[in-house]
C-alpha cells in the first residue's frame, strides 16, 4: 500500500523516526540497522511495509530494499510477528541472518533475544530454500565454509582461546577466503590471537 516515503527527518531515535512528507507527519518503525545506515542530512526515504491490523496500522521503514525483503519473509513465518522480525534486524545485520538461514545454522538465529530454538529451527525449514532462489546464494559453499569454521572454533576452543574472541578473528578469516580448509583457518588465527 505504502512502498517508500520520501521526506524531511524532522525525529530520530534508534528505534523510530518521523518523517515529514509534504506537511504531514508519519511515525515509522526502524530496526538499529537501519537506523546505523540514516544519512546525516535532513531529507531521506524509506522503503516501507504497512502492517494492518483490527486495532493499529503500524508503518516498518528500512534504508535498503533488501532490508524490507528479508522482513517480510521472516513475517511469514509462524510464531514471528513484526516486533520480533526487528528485533532479529536489530541484533544481526540482513546479510548475517541471510548467511545463517541459508547454512542451517540455528545457534546464530537462537542467539537473538525472544528466539527459542524451535522458533530458530522454524525460521531454517521455512525461509531455507526462499533465500537461496531470492539470493542465489550457493548452498553447498555456504555450508561447507560454515562447518570449517566450526570446526576451527572448536579446535581454538581446545587449545584454550576464549570463543569470543576467536570468533572474530575466524570470521574475519572466513570472509577473505570463504573456502579455506579448516588447517589453514586455524593456523591464521594462531597468528592473530
Amino acid at each position: 500500500m505504502i512502498a517508500h516515503l520520501q521526506g524531511k527527518l524532522v525525529e530520530k531515535s534508534p528505534t523510530q523516526v518521523v518523517i515529514d512528507c509534504g506537511g504531514v507527519g508519519y511515525h515509522v518503525n526502524i530496526s538499529l540497522h537501519t537506523y546505523s545506515l540514516l544519512p546525516a542530512t535532513d531529507f531521506i526515504k524509506l522503503f516501507t511495509h504497512l502492517q494492518i491490523k483490527e486495532d493499529s496500522h503500524t508503518l516498518f521503514g528500512f534504508v535498503e530494499k533488501s532490508e524490507r525483503e528479508i522482513f517480510k519473509l521472516l513475517l511469514s513465518v509462524s510464531g514471528i510477528g513484526a516486533s520480533i522480525a526487528r528485533t532479529m534486524l536489530s541484533s544481526l545485520d540482513p546479510k548475517q541472518i541471510t548467511n545463517a538461514i541459508a547454512s542451517g545454522d540455528v545457534t546464530t538465529i537462537q542467539s537473538i533475544k525472544g528466539i527459542g530454538s524451535k522458533t530458530a529451527q522454524r525460521v531454517i525449514l521455512d525461509l531455507k530454500g526462499k533465500v537461496l532462489k531470492l539470493y542465489d546464494l550457493d548452498e553447498v559453499s555456504m555450508s561447507q565454509s560454515n562447518t570449517n569454521r566450526d570446526e576451527a572454533l572448536s579446535a581454538l576452543e581446545v587449545l584454550g582461546f576464549v570463543r569470543k574472541a576467536s570468533e572474530r578473528v575466524v570470521e574475519k578469516i572466513v570472509k577473505e577466503s570463504p573456502d579455506s580448509s579448516v588447517e589453514y583457518i586455524i593456523k591464521q588465527a594462531l597468528k592473530n590471537l
